[in-house]
């Protein structure tokens, strides 16, 4: 009895040994064996800061590392086009902003999402949603809406106490007068050259019923209505100051200056926004006719050509824009661009000014869908500044756009 006690003994500790080392063994396999890591080239600030928070779910659910890399939007511009003649690409998925999509399409630098199956999710808003197709906005989706920016008025109450002001572009002019005579600064700018200034006075010449192209595609930036709109910008820079993105921010809540153009991602934070928020206005006066003068301007995910993981990159993109994620993402200050988010009564409730970015996405309007985008805002950019900083005369400014664009084209 007590030698086949001694067996059973044997056998259940060698069983346990036998288990404990196969265990180990597993163990060590499985730390050994290489984690899949997804790259996202990211806006940096707020964007990046968003995805770092979020990302942990999806990591633990798909096995992975999400690794975000905080990029300037010139350096993603840049990255994305340098990084897309390696066979196999540094980023998986990459940050857009919207009106160089043309440009991402053609070089081929982002994949077809609906050739790789993804089928439309409606709950986005439709103006957000439209952004991210080829040929706009009926085509196929190569990209989906992660930050939903339009741009709007962002003004400091204490200087402006009657919202009224901001209806039309005259009333705006006078208050900023007004304010500027008292010591304070009446309307700032972002009058740096390129993106920044170009996007600052697009609302402005849609108002004065100019713009770049028309319906056919015909270059008619030299017109009157250009001219009208430029006269009147450096006019309203007079009355108060040229600022980088962070100095302006900080201009209209301290109340060093009082209203300025502005996206939501720049004023939203998880406790609520840091200015007064109101529509673009449409009206270059009381009686003018009223224009659609909203810049859209969302930040979409996009899976890259040459990802070394697709599948996964595109999952990882569904993920970061699905409506759970971006409810998360309102504790961070995510701008949502979701029918469902906008309409609740409890996040409305949180986030009041969610009211006037949904009207005012509503109302968009898309800057040129070009190729060419990124060169125009260049060569346009750079006759702003020279005309605001009085190198040139509006005249000047405009007639030399025109050419510059023009002999862009005919390359």
């Amino acid at each position: 009895m007590r030698e086949m006690f001694k067996k059973a003994l044997s056998i259940i500790l060698l069983s346990a040994l036998m288990i404990t080392c196969f265990g180990c063994s597993s163990k060590q396999n499985a730390s050994s064996s290489p984690v899949t890591t997804i790259t996202i080239a990211a806006r940096d600030g707020s964007h990046s800061d968003i995805i770092n928070a979020v990302k942990g779910d999806f990591e633990k659910e798909n096995f992975c590392l999400v690794n975000v890399v905080p990029l300037s939007a010139d350096d993603i511009h840049k990255t994305a086009i340098d990084d897309s003649s390696n066979a196999v690409g540094m980023y998986d998925v990459i940050m857009i902003d919207d009106p160089l999509m043309p440009e991402y399409i053609e070089k081929k630098i982002i994949q077809n999402l609906t050739q790789r199956g993804y089928l439309d999710d409606e709950d986005f808003v439709e103006k957000s949603k439209l952004l991210g197709k080829d040929p706009y906005p009926l085509g196929a989706t190569y990209a989906l809406p992660f930050s939903g920016n339009v741009q709007l008025v962002f003004y400091n109450e204490e200087l402006v106490e009657d919202p009224s002001v901001l209806e039309n572009w005259g009333s705006i002019y006078s208050k900023c007068q007004e304010i500027n005579q008292s010591g304070k600064k009446g309307y700032a700018i972002r009058g740096q050259s390129g993106n920044p200034i170009v996007s600052d006075f697009l609302p402005i010449l849609w108002a004065f019923g100019g713009d770049l192209f028309n319906e056919d595609g015909k270059l008619i930036l030299d017109s009157p209505q250009s001219r009208e709109a430029l006269e009147f910008y450096c006019k309203l820079y007079q009355t108060g100051g040229n600022y980088s993105k962070d100095e302006l921010v900080n201009a209209i809540t301290t109340g060093e200056a009082a209203i300025a153009l502005g996206w939501p991602s720049w004023f939203v934070s998880g406790e609520g926004s840091k200015a007064s928020i109101a529509q673009i206005p449409g009206k270059k006066t009381a009686s003018s006719q009223v224009l659609a003068t909203g810049e859209i301007g969302n930040w979409l995910l996009g899976v890259t050509s040459n990802s070394a993981n697709p599948e996964l990159a595109l999952k990882l993109a569904t993920y970061l824009t699905s409506e759970e994620v971006q409810r998360k993402a309102l504790e961070y200050g995510g701008v949502p661009t979701r029918k469902s988010i906008f309409r609740d009564s409890e996040v409305l409730s949180k986030y009041p000014y969610f009211e006037q970015l949904y009207s005012g996405t509503n109302n968009s309007r898309v800057r040129p869908r070009t190729t060419k985008w990124a060169q125009i805002e260049e060569i346009f950019g750079k006759e702003l500044v020279s005309c605001i900083d009085g190198e040139k005369t509006v005249n000047d400014a405009i007639e030399s756009s025109q050419e510059a664009i023009e002999e862009l084209f005919d390359k």
